[in-house]
C-alpha cells in the first residue's frame, strides 16, 4: 500500500481537532466548572460521584452502539459519515455548555454527555480510518503522530482558554466563569473548524463488491456483527488482547477524566491543576512521538508494558502526594506515557484484527474501552462514597468532615491500581503471530 502524505495529515488533523474537547472540556475546564459554577455548595465526594456516574453513563451509551455502527461502516463504507455526524454532535453540545447556568449540575451532566458521546462515537471512526490511510510498516508512527499532534493542538488552545480565565480583563471579559463559558464555546469551533481537513483529505475506499445503501447496510451490519461475535468467541487472541485493554485503559482513561476532580478533593488549587494538564499536553506531544519510536525499535508489546508500569507507579504516588511540585512530576510522567499507551494500543491492535472489517472490529475495540471508562469512575465514586460513610465519626467538626473527604478520595484514585495489575498480567498472554494467523482466517474462511 502507498502512502498518501495528505491523507495522513489529513486523519492526523482530527486528533488535532478533538484533542481540544478532551483537553479543554474532560480533563480541564468541566470538572472544575461542574465543582465549583453548576454544583456550587455541594460536598466534594457527592459532586465526584456525579461527575463519575456521569462519564459513566456516557461511556456506557456509547459501548452498546460501538459495534454495531462499526458493523454498519463496514458494509456501507461511512465510516467518515459517521465520524462526521459523531463529531458535530459533539460540536453542538460543547457549544450548548456556554447556555448552561449556575447551579444546574443535572442540565450540565446531560448537556456533557451528549459531547462525550460525540466525542467517543467519532473516534470508533476515526481509529477504523488508520488502516486506510497508513501502510503497515508505518502504522505505529501515524498513530503515534495522531496523538502527538493531538497533545499540541489541544494544549494550545488550552493555554489560550487558561490565560482567558486568569486574565478576562485583557480579553475583554468580565470575570473568569464567562471566560470558562466561551472557553467551551472556542472549542466547539475549533473541533468543528480543523474536522473540515478530515472531511476534504481522508479517501474512504468502498468495500470489497462495493458499497451498499444505507438500510441494507444495516440489515447486513447486524449480520455481520452477529457472525464476527461468533467468529470472536474462536479467536481467542483477540479476545484476550480486548479483555486485557479493557483493564489497563480504563485506569488511564479514569486518570485523564477524574485528575483534576480528584486534586480539588484532596485540596489543591485548581490553578495548579490546571498547569499541571497544560505539564501533560506539551510534555505529551513529543513523548508520543517518541513511545512510537520506542515501539518500533524495542517493540510494541514492551513499550506497553513499560506504560503500564509507569501507571501503576503513578496511582500509588498519587494516593500519597500532598504538594503542587508533587502533581507537577506526576503530570510529568503521566505526559511521558499518556499519549504513548493510546497510540501503540491502537496500532498493536491494529496487527490483529482483518483490514476489511477494521470498523467493525475497531468498534469492539471502543466498546470495551468504553466500557471500561464506566467501571473507573464510577469504581471512584462508589469507593469515595463507601470511605467517606464508614470513616466519618458521629458529629464530627468541619475540620473532621475536610479530612475524612480528603482521605476518602485518595481511596478512591488508589482503587484504579488493580485495573493495570489484572490488565498487564493478561497482556503478557496475548501471541501477536497466533493473532495473525486467525485475522487470516477470518478474513479469507474459504482457505481453511
Amino acid at each position: 500500500m502507498k502512502e498518501d502524505k495528505k491523507a495522513v495529515w489529513g486523519w492526523v488533523a482530527y486528533d488535532w481537532a478533538n484533542s481540544a474537547f478532551a483537553t479543554t472540556v474532560m480533563a480541564g475546564f468541566f470538572p472544575v466548572f461542574f465543582k465549583q459554577y453548576w454544583s456550587a455548595g455541594a460536598d466534594v465526594n457527592m459532586s465526584t460521584a456525579q461527575l463519575g456516574f456521569g462519564n459513566a453513563i456516557a461511556s456506557l451509551l456509547v459501548a452498546l452502539m460501538a459495534p454495531f455502527l462499526g458493523a454498519i461502516a463496514d458494509k456501507g463504507s461511512a465510516k467518515k459519515k459517521f465520524l462526521v455526524t459523531f463529531a458535530y454532535l459533539g460540536v453542538l453540545a460543547t457549544a450548548g455548555l456556554f447556555l448552561v447556568q449556575k447551579g444546574d449540575w443535572a442540565l450540565a451532566i446531560f448537556v456533557y454527555v451528549m459531547g462525550v458521546i460525540g466525542f467517543s462515537g467519532a473516534n470508533i471512526f476515526y481509529d477504523s480510518l488508520l488502516t486506510t490511510v497508513a501502510s503497515e510498516d508505518r502504522v505505529d508512527f501515524v498513530s503515534s503522530l495522531g496523538f502527538s499532534m493531538g497533545y499540541l493542538g489541544g494544549g494550545l488552545l488550552f493555554l489560550v482558554n487558561v490565560l482567558m480565565t486568569l486574565m478576562p480583563a485583557k480579553f475583554g471579559l468580565p470575570d473568569a466563569a464567562m471566560a470558562v463559558r466561551l472557553s467551551f464555546l472556542s472549542v466547539a469551533l475549533w473541533w468543528g473548524g480543523f474536522t473540515l481537513f478530515t472531511i476534504f483529505w481522508v479517501p474512504e475506499t468502498a468495500p470489497a463488491g462495493g458499497g451498499v445503501g444505507f438500510v441494507q447496510s444495516v440489515t447486513q451490519g447486524f449480520q455481520q456483527l452477529w457472525s464476527t461475535l461468533k467468529k470472536v468467541r474462536q479467536m481467542k487472541t483477540i479476545g484476550l488482547f480486548l479483555l486485557a485493554y479493557w483493564l489497563y485503559i480504563d485506569g488511564v482513561d479514569t486518570i485523564i477524566r477524574m485528575a483534576v476532580d480528584y486534586g480539588m478533593s484532596i485540596g489543591f488549587a485548581s490553578s495548579d491543576l490546571i498547569t499541571a494538564l497544560l505539564i501533560v499536553q506539551f510534555v505529551g506531544f513529543p513523548a508520543a512521538l517518541g513511545f512510537g519510536k520506542l515501539g518500533q525499535y524495542w517493540g510494541v508489546k514492551r513499550a506497553i508494558y513499560l506504560a503500564i508500569v509507569i501507571y501503576m507507579g503513578v496511582t500509588l504516588f498519587g494516593t500519597q502526594m500532598a504538594s503542587k511540585e508533587e502533581f507537577y512530576i506526576l503530570a510529568i510522567i503521566i505526559g511521558l506515557v499518556q499519549g504513548g499507551i493510546q497510540a501503540l494500543s491502537r496500532s498493536y491492535y491494529s496487527r490483529l484484527i482483518p483490514k476489511d472489517q477494521a470498523a467493525e472490529f475497531y468498534g469492539f475495540y471502543n466498546m470495551l474501552g468504553k466500557f471500561a471508562a464506566i467501571i473507573g469512575p464510577a469504581l471512584m465514586g462508589i469507593v469515595g462514597l463507601t470511605a467517606r460513610r464508614m470513616l466519618m465519626p458521629a458529629a464530627a467538626s468541619p475540620e473532621q468532615i475536610e479530612a475524612v473527604g480528603r482521605l476518602a478520595a485518595r481511596w478512591s484514585i488508589g482503587s484504579i491500581l488493580i485495573l493495570f495489575v489484572v490488565g498487564i498480567i493478561l497482556f503478557y498472554f496475548v501471541d501477536e503471530e497466533k493473532g495473525r494467523a486467525e485475522a487470516q482466517l477470518l478474513a479469507n474462511p474459504v482457505d481453511r
